[in-house]
């Protein structure tokens, strides 16, 4: 809970920036915008420490793989959450990985900036995932599916316990569990993944 508080400037600290990446502008999720990216969506994902090629995002915003991506988009519900969801809905050739991997192939972007990028677009279903969490956890890059599965496991336990931590650390209920999960998990291992103390990679799961 106290990283949590931290991460959001609950506390004495400073908040990170990645803690107006859901609300910048109102949210990617926000009636009128939910199946376009934005301007503001390319800025959202630098407050999480990345930055989407120029080229890529001027065709994003403005040509052919951004028309695509909205189509994509508009097939999935922006209220939809990875609890709540069949397995189907994120599996291989659902709308979702149809969109990340749209995402991936622009050049320069890869699965880090696919995945934070739909993680703003669809907050409660897509999860922030990075190389510091992945590490962590010692997952694949597309770790949708057993994170779903961890999710609703036993009456949904660790999703409920997401949600408490949420609300005992103080957070708005616009973050959703899924950020909770990676927050909580990105804190917990970031200094020693940069300063190169990975001897426990993988052994974390969740």
């Amino acid at each position: 809970m106290t990283s949590l508080r931290s991460y959001f400037g609950l506390g004495s600290e400073a908040a990170y920036t990645g803690a107006r990446f859901e609300h910048l502008g109102g949210g990617g999720d926000r009636v009128g915008v939910a199946d376009v990216v934005t301007a503001e969506d390319l800025v959202a994902v630098q407050m999480l420490s990345v930055t989407v090629p120029a080229q890529v995002s001027l065709d994003l915003l403005e040509g052919p793989p951004g028309r695509a991506l909205s189509e994509l988009l508009s097939r999935i519900p922006a209220d939809a959450d990875m609890v709540e969801v069949d397995a189907a809905q994120l599996d291989t050739g659902s709308a979702a990985d149809q969109a990340w991997r749209l995402l991936r192939r622009a050049d320069g972007v890869g699965w880090v900036k696919a995945g934070k990028l739909l993680a703003r677009k669809r907050p409660r279903l897509i999860p922030v995932y990075d190389n510091v969490v992945k590490c962590l956890l010692g997952w694949p890059p597309h770790f949708w599916l057993p994170l779903h599965t961890a999710l609703r496991a036993d009456d949904h336990a660790l999703h409920h316990t997401l949600l408490d931590l949420r609300k005992r650390a103080g957070v708005p209920e616009t973050v959703s569990a899924l950020r909770v999960c990676d927050i909580v998990l990105w804190m917990a291992h970031a200094k020693d993944h940069k300063a190169g103390r990975c001897a426990a990679r993988g052994t974390l799961s969740v």
